[in-house]
C-alpha cells in the first residue's frame, strides 16, 4: 500500500531552491572523517533503527521503500548492497549502474520542493548545504549525511551505515568483506620494502592533483605509488597545482589523466605538452587515461581503480626487469 504522500505537509514549510557550497567530490574530501561504528541498530537491523549522519543520530522508523539519493557515490553503494529498487529518484550524476533513475535532481543545489515531490521516506545527500536536513525533517523526511571519504575504512563504515538503515545489512557485510578480498588479492604481490613508483595524476589541463594525504592517493598508496606533488615546493592542499615545470622536473614514472571526458585531454596532447616529450612516461607509453568516475568515487569500484592501478604498475616492473 503507498504510503500518504508528505506533500499536504508541506504548506506549512518554506521551501527554496538550496545553494550547496562545496563544489564536488574532490573538494570535500577529507573534510570529515566517518564514524568506524555505522549504527545503533541491531544486527538483524529491525525497524525502527538509528544511523549516524553527520555526527547526529537519525532515526529510521520502517524500512524506506521511496530512496532519493542525491549523492553519485550512495547511488552506487545502494544498488551494491541490493538497495536499488528501493530507489525512485537520484541526482543528475548518478549514471551508474545504468538502472539507476538518474533525474535532474541536483546533489550541489538541492531543491527541498522538488525532492518531497517524489514522497520519499530517506533523503541520501552527500552534505548539507545548511537547510536541506531542517527543510525535510519539517515534513518527516530523515536524512542521511554520508560526506566524502578521508579513508578506505570511511568508505566501509558508509556501505555498512546504508546497509542498515535500508535493511540490507547481510548484503552491506557482504560487500565489504568482498571487496577486502579483492583489495588483498590486488596488493598481495606488491612488496612492502618496494621502491614506490613515482605518479602524476592529473585532475584537469591546468595540472591540479592529488597528494598521499587524499583518498584518491590512500588507494595509490595501496599500488606501491607516490606522488610526485607530496614533494611540490609550491603545493598547497591536499589537491594543488602543479606548474608545468616541476612536473617535467619531477618526471614521473607513471602520468593518469582523469579528464578525457571533461576537456578533451588525450595521450597524445599531453605528450605536445612544452617538453613533456622528454618524459619517461610520455617516452615509454605509460600516459594512462582513468577514468575520472571511479578515481573521485569511494564506493565498491574503488576495488575497478585499484586494479588499474595494480595493472599499470606490473607492466612497469615487467618491462624493467
Amino acid at each position: 500500500m503507498k504510503r500518504p504522500s508528505r506533500l499536504t505537509g508541506l504548506t506549512a514549510v518554506v521551501v527554496v531552491p538550496l545553494l550547496l557550497a562545496a563544489c564536488g567530490d574532490d573538494d570535500t574530501a577529507g573534510t570529515a572523517a566517518e564514524s568506524s561504528s555505522p549504527a545503533t541498530a541491531s544486527a538483524d537491523s529491525s525497524f525502527p533503527v538509528t544511523v549516524e549522519s553527520d555526527g547526529q543520530p537519525v532515526e529510521i522508523p520502517e524500512t524506506p521503500e521511496q530512496i532519493v539519493s542525491l549523492s553519485p557515490t550512495a547511488t552506487e553503494m545502494l544498488f551494491a548492497i541490493g538497495a536499488g529498487d528501493q530507489v525512485v529518484a537520484a541526482d543528475e550524476y548518478s549514471y551508474y549502474p545504468p538502472e539507476a533513475p538518474t533525474t535532474d535532481l541536483s546533489g550541489y543545489q538541492p531543491n527541498a520542493e522538488a525532492i518531497i515531490g517524489y514522497d520519499p521516506d530517506l533523503v541520501v545527500a552527500e552534505n548539507d548545504p545548511g537547510e536541506l536536513v531542517s527543510s525535510l525533517d519539517q515534513v518527516g523526511i530523515p536524512t542521511l549525511i554520508n560526506t566524502s571519504a578521508a579513508t578506505i575504512e570511511d568508505s566501509y563504515a558508509q556501505i555498512e551505515r546504508l546497509g542498515v538503515a535500508t535493511g540490507h545489512v547481510g548484503e552491506a557485510a557482504e560487500l565489504v568483506a568482498q571487496m577486502k578480498a579483492d583489495i588483498d588479492e590486488l596488493t598481495a604481490d606488491i612488496p612492502a620494502d618496494a621502491e614506490p613508483i613515482t605518479y602524476f595524476h592529473e585532475l584537469d589541463p591546468n595540472l591540479y592533483t592529488v597528494t598521499g594525504e587524499t583518498f584518491v592517493g590512500e588507494v595509490y598508496a595501496m599500488a606501491g605509488m607516490v606522488s610526485i606533488a607530496d614533494d611540490a615546493p609550491e603545493a598547497s592542499g591536499p589537491y594543488p597545482q602543479l606548474s608545468p615545470e616541476y612536473v617535467v622536473k619531477a618526471d614521473p614514472d607513471v602520468i593518469f589523466y582523469a579528464d578525457s571526458a571533461d576537456s578533451g585531454v588525450t595521450a597524445e596532447s599531453i605528450a605536445q605538452r612544452p617538453g613533456w616529450d622528454q618524459l619517461t612516461a610520455v617516452q615509454e607509453g605509460r600516459v594512462i587515461e582513468i577514468d575520472k568516475d571511479i578515481a573521485s568515487r569511494w564506493g565498491p569500484r574503488v576495488v575497478d581503480f585499484l586494479r588499474a592501478l595494480t595493472d599499470a604498475r606490473a607492466d612497469l616492473v615487467s618491462a624493467s626487469s
